[in-house]
Formats: C-alpha cells, sequence, structure tokens
C-alpha cells in the first residue's frame, strides 16, 4: 500500500519498480483515505509526503503490519518515528532505488514467513497423522480380538435362532453385519501398512543411488 497525498511519489515508485522481475500489487490512497477507511492487513505500507498529521498516520498504520516512510532531509531523524519501529528513507537523490530494494527485501521477508508457517502447519499435520497411525498400529491387534470375540459370540447366538423372536434375531444379526464391516476395514488398514513398507523398502535404493551420485557429481537434477 502506497500512503500520499503527492502523486508523483506514487508514480516515482511504481515507474522505477516496473524494471523488477516482479511487481506487487499496489493499493494507491492519500492519508485522508486511509484515514476514514481505516485499511487493514496490508503486507506493507509506504507511506510519502502528506499535508498534515504523518507521525499519528504513522501510530494508526503500525499496528497492522511493517512500514517504510519516505521524509525529507529535514524531518529524516525525527525521533518520535524511529520510536516505533519506522523504517526511515531520506527523499533525496535516488530515494526510489532505496525505497525498491528495501520494500522488496521486506515483501521476501514476509513471503518467506508465510512459507515457513504453512510447512509447519503441514508438518503439524503430518505428525497428528502419524501419532493417529501409530495408535491404530499398536492397538490394531487388540481391536482384532475384541472383533473376533464380538463377532463369534453373534454367530454363535445365531445359531439357536430358534430360541429368539425376530427382533432380537435381527438385532443379533446386525451386531455380526457390523462387526464383518469393521473386520474388512481393518484388513483395508493392514494391506495399506504393508504397501507403504514395501514402497518405502524400494525407495531406500533409489535414494542411496541418487545420493552416491550426487557425491561423485555425476547425478544432476
Amino acid at each position: 500500500m502506497i500512503v500520499s497525498d503527492d502523486g508523483e511519489f506514487a508514480r516515482d515508485i511504481l515507474a522505477r519498480w516496473q524494471i523488477e522481475r516482479q511487481l506487487p500489487a499496489f493499493t494507491l490512497v492519500t492519508s485522508e483515505m486511509c484515514r476514514s477507511s481505516r485499511i487493514a492487513n496490508f503486507d506493507l505500507a509506504i507511506v510519502g509526503p502528506i499535508d498534515q498529521g504523518l507521525e499519528q498516520l504513522v501510530r494508526e498504520l503500525e499496528c497492522d503490519g511493517p512500514i517504510l516512510c519516505v521524509v525529507a532531509p529535514g524531518v529524516f531523524s525525527k525521533a518520535a518515528l524511529l520510536d516505533i519501529g519506522v523504517t526511515l528513507v531520506r527523499q533525496s537523490e535516488g530515494w526510489t532505488e532505496h525505497v525498491v530494494v528495501l520494500a522488496g527485501e521486506v515483501l521476501r521477508r514476509i513471503a518467506e514467513q508465510a512459507r515457513l508457517r504453512q510447512a509447519e502447519e503441514i508438518a503439524a499435520g503430518s505428525q497428528r497423522e502419524a501419532a493417529l497411525g501409530r495408535y491404530m498400529q499398536e492397538m490394531r491387534h487388540g481391536f482384532n480380538n475384541a472383533l473376533t470375540s464380538v463377532l463369534g459370540n453373534a454367530e454363535l447366538i445365531l445359531l439357536n435362532e430358534r430360541n429368539l423372536n425376530e427382533e432380537l434375531r435381527e438385532q443379533i444379526g446386525t451386531i455380526r453385519d457390523m462387526a464383518l464391516n469393521l473386520h474388512e476395514m481393518m484388513q483395508r488398514f493392514t494391506s495399506l501398512e504393508a504397501e507403504l513398507q514395501c514402497t518405502a523398502k524400494e525407495s531406500k535404493p533409489e535414494l542411496a543411488a541418487k545420493v552416491r551420485a550426487a557425491s561423485s557429481g555425476a547425478y544432476k537434477v
């Protein structure tokens, strides 16, 4: 976001940024628009010349994201702006170059942090799934034993169906059928586990060969 009451300010920045490989999506606002609409959730704010209330405007923005403030040489060392963590750039010869370099570095760090957070979330999700998989693997035998007992007893009861009324026979039949479904699910889990173990064993030699080739300089990506 570019905040300035000077139209030339934004045009100078955009003209310089055009020669970069990546051009960010900019929102151009005046100080009055910025105060009235309370724009938030920006990646970076570049604040240029405004009519009045620079310090107050910057203080209102600083909680929403990093700020790069371009100021005239007379206020370059203004302590109030430095105290709230604003990066200052002197508006002198070559200032657009400094702005683009600093802003590009800030945006790259923000993108890296976003990728890091995403990777951490994926890793956390994988850890939860792995923990669930280990738990299922550890409990598989106990579950199968309990399931076999339920299924076996249901079958034994149904063998004496002459002593059962129709409603009870249907209920015991439902228990047997659900036990069979659970048994099939566990069989699928066992098959999947075997496939994953087989895939892991097959991939180890291939990975080792790639590592050896890379070490010798023969493997190219």
